[in-house]
């Protein structure tokens, strides 16, 4: 009998000899003749680089390419990151426009020289893709007063590596990195305009991954804050360049820009706070909201849910909860285990806060902070809700979970929101129910936690965690049955009757890569009932 871990160890042989034969091929004359099929045609539209605002970090300082020593500056000893940051050209973008073109032209002739074949380093899939904007956009030291001989190498080679993306885009399994090269194929085609298959091939590829990757209401199948954002700002590119090169902006990129602006307004603009859900941590949207503003995007949103999540605030508070299901597994490599998690906002400071995100994926942390604990919401047997199994060095949900019998209610003196999960029911036979509610005019959150469980045989142990923001101060009252947090001069009063609380240290990932040390609030508890009901307040302190 064959069992599952032989099957494993086949289908890792399989995906072994498969890789193999690919690199052959790529390295073979045969794919080289194959991306070497370009057309002698002039680059004629000239993308300007301020429309790459919203993605390029822009060096306060411009440096002169004459300061880079140009003969080590492609050495091979470089770590990986600067490798990808050398060979992506995305420095282009931070050199003075006085810089010699004659050098920078050297630069890209070196490069060439040493890259013209295919070599699986150099050309990774998302380092091409960015390299081909970079090398177009910032045509005036690239490609400017060059000579016959450099012009025709360079169209040759931008074609070339269009042609590499092509041939590999269905292959790539980062939906970003498809992003990224539908993006390029799409600008040569605008900048090479007799090209039109390069247009048509990349339009193509963006309706598919419209239709593959973003649902109906505009938001990523993901449920991830910054892949909206991402995407937004992408379509956005895409749609300056065709306006800029006087081409027909196609409907559906208009129809895309207004769905996931839409998006936009409802999980960032209308509250103007970076909520910890899903993959997200402090962000720098104010200055994408600039770059909106300066290129004459406005969105609007006034619903109370989308993406699976829901978002209520008045002039003072703030209540955000992740009611949603998780995603399917192929895209949920940054989705966090923290359904009917929540977090609150008091006049601009995180009165309760998830612990944010750890994106490094070769990181310790990066599984840590998609675990349950390191969220506003119930664990059992220190379980997260959500299995996670690796691939490469990538996690992906083995077992998700769903969230089901959402409520809302917003009015002035009432808000509530409740849903129910199944992510602890398989293994411990439990349903999990969250219900919070907000009464405004007395400033008091209210929640109940709600366990339910079909046969009880034995007893389990859950914990229910309310983290908080680095900068709050806590203190246990002298009774044992409240805890007072202070932020920013507030104060409020965290209580549970009939459970244990305490204060716990934690990690908060709150600022991409990095951690912070707070503490947090957690109710303990054991359960050997049907029903099981955990209630909870928080009221600020007159």
């Amino acid at each position: 009998m064959i069992n599952a871990n032989s099957l494993g160890i086949l289908g890792k042989f399989y995906l072994n000899i498969k890789e193999s034969f690919k690199s052959i091929y790529q390295n073979s004359n045969f794919y080289d003749k194959k991306i070497s099929k370009t057309f002698e045609n002039n680059f004629e539209y000239k993308p300007s680089p301020h429309l790459l605002s919203s993605i390029i970090k822009y060096q306060n300082k411009k440096y002169k390419i004459e300061d880079f020593a140009i003969e080590a500056i492609w050495q091979n000893n470089l770590s990986q990151k600067d490798y990808e940051k050398l060979n992506n050209f995305f420095w282009f973008f931070s050199l003075d426009l006085r810089s010699s073109k004659k050098t920078t032209q050297t630069v890209i002739k070196n490069w060439i020289s040493n890259n013209s074949k295919y070599q699986k380093r150099s050309w990774e899939f998302d380092l091409t893709a960015k390299r081909i904007i970079s090398w177009l956009s910032n045509h005036q030291l690239t490609y400017e007063d060059s000579g016959p001989e450099y012009r025709s190498n360079f169209n040759h080679i931008i074609q070339k590596q269009t042609n590499h993306l092509l041939n590999e885009i269905k292959n790539s399994k980062e939906v970003e990195n498809k992003m990224i090269g539908c993006a390029a194929i799409i600008l040569t085609g605008l900048s090479y305009e007799n090209e039109k298959q390069y247009l048509d091939n990349g339009l193509n590829l963006l309706k598919n991954i419209i239709k593959s990757s973003i649902d109906n209401q505009g938001f990523p199948k993901s449920r991830n804050i910054r892949q909206l954002i991402f995407y937004l700002k992408y379509f956005i590119i895409i749609r300056e360049w065709f306006r800029e090169s006087q081409s027909l902006i196609p409907e559906y990129i208009d129809e895309t820009i207004y769905y996931l602006g839409s998006s936009y307004a409802f999980i960032w603009q209308n509250i103007k706070q970076d909520i910890f859900f899903n993959g997200n941590y402090s962000s720098e949207n104010k200055e994408f909201d600039q770059y909106l503003k300066r290129f004459g995007y406005t969105f609007k949103n006034q619903i109370n849910e989308l993406g699976g999540y829901a978002i209520l605030k008045n002039k003072k508070i703030i209540l955000a909860a992740d009611i949603g299901s998780s995603p399917n597994k192929i895209f949920s490599n940054d989705y966090q285990a923290g359904a009917l998690s929540f977090e609150i906002f008091s006049n601009d400071k995180k009165l309760v806060s998830n612990a944010g995100y750890y994106p490094d994926r070769n990181n310790k942390f990066n599984k840590l902070s998609r675990s349950t604990a390191l969220h506003c919401a119930l664990t059992i047997e220190d379980y997260s809700s959500c299995n996670f199994a690796k691939d490469k060095n990538k996690l992906f949900i083995n077992k998700g979970l769903k969230v089901s019998n959402k409520n809302i209610v917003f009015e002035n003196n009432y808000w509530k929101i409740s849903g129910t999960h199944d992510g602890y029911l398989i293994k411990f036979g439990t349903s999990y129910e969250r219900e919070i509610e907000f009464y405004p005019q007395n400033m008091k959150f209210i929640g109940y936690d709600k366990l339910f469980r079909k046969a009880p045989n034995k007893e389990i142990k859950f914990d229910i965690r309310f983290h908080l923001d680095p900068s709050s101060k806590v203190m246990k009252t002298q009774d044992n049955k409240s805890i007072l947090i202070e932020i920013d001069e507030e104060g409020w009063k965290f209580s549970c009757d009939n459970y244990d609380i305490n204060i716990d240290n934690s990690l908060y990932f709150g600022n991409k890569n990095l951690y912070k040390e707070n503490q947090n609030i957690f109710i303990s508890g054991m359960n050997n009932e049907k029903e099981q009901i955990i209630k909870w307040e928080i009221s600020k302190l007159k």
